[in-house]
């Protein structure tokens, strides 16, 4: 099954175009219009000119506060900065402090280990179905790929693998994708991030850190995922449901999204 084309790029970790992932019914994604990846910290356009080829009008930053003063955002030429912070009501959960929690083995042991490590990263994912805080981001998210005038949009949190990987998934399942494909862009990801942190892990590894702790930290996972999709489909019934009530789009921005997004295979 066809995922998210990789994008070659030295200062920039996990850049993929989704353009041209089915959806069904003779469909595919436009290609060029909405991309993911890490954060833009260390982007240099001079040296990947791919990425300046771009175009992006608009770069949605998922992170929070604290990483986007740590590691702020350089632009790509002509790009306007749009800010949704996903974890803005709960910036302390695992996924914005994945380079701290490498960092100490012995205090990831008492905080992640027996297997506390995928149960945190897997209830981060419920939470950022069920937080109004994270509703309100991927709303803004959403809105902003449906606009023409700022598209291509590039979106993005840090290692570009949990928040980007649900912002992802949600667009995938409005543009009409079968959650098997949204399954397998989901965990397309791994290999990448996996190569992007093994200097990270293997310092945890070498001072003594529970290998299991580093996967469920770096990985992501399809539970992370299901726990995701169960939240929606508990609290609102599926995506229906969880676009109109939980999210709130308007009808119109969701049909914007679908006319500007979908072509013929």
């Amino acid at each position: 099954m066809q995922t998210a084309r990789a994008v070659p790029a030295s200062s920039v970790v996990n850049l993929r175009d989704l353009g041209g992932i089915a959806l069904g019914s003779g469909h595919r994604v436009r290609p060029g219009a909405v991309l993911r990846s890490g954060q833009l910290g260390e982007l240099d356009t001079a040296r990947d000119t791919a990425v300046a080829a771009l175009g992006i009008r608009t770069v949605v930053d998922l992170r929070t506060a604290d990483e986007r003063a740590a590691a702020p955002d350089r632009l790509p030429p002509g790009a306007r900065l749009f800010v949704a912070d996903v974890l803005g009501d709960n910036p302390g959960v695992a996924p914005a402090r994945l380079r701290a929690l490498l960092a100490d083995p012995v205090e990831a042991e008492q905080l992640l280990g027996s297997g506390k490590a995928e149960e945190m990263f897997a209830e981060t994912y419920r939470q950022m179905v069920l937080l109004p805080g994270a509703a309100a981001a991927y709303r803004a998210f959403v809105e902003t790929a449906a606009d023409d005038r700022a598209r291509p949009v590039l979106f993005h949190c840090t290692a570009g693998k949990d928040r980007t990987g649900w912002a992802t998934a949600l667009l995938l399942m409005l543009l009409g994708a079968s959650r098997d494909v949204v399954r397998d862009e989901f965990l397309a990801v791994n290999p990448v991030v996996r190569a992007a942190y093994a200097p990270y892990v293997q310092g945890f590894l070498d001072a003594g850190g529970d290998p299991e702790i580093a996967s469920a930290i770096i990985e992501v996972r399809p539970r992370y995922l299901g726990m995701a999709l169960d939240a929606m489909d508990e609290r609102w019934g599926g995506l229906d449901g969880y676009v109109r009530d939980g999210l709130r789009i308007p009808q119109a921005a969701v049909d914007r999204l679908r006319s500007g997004l979908v072509v013929s295979a």
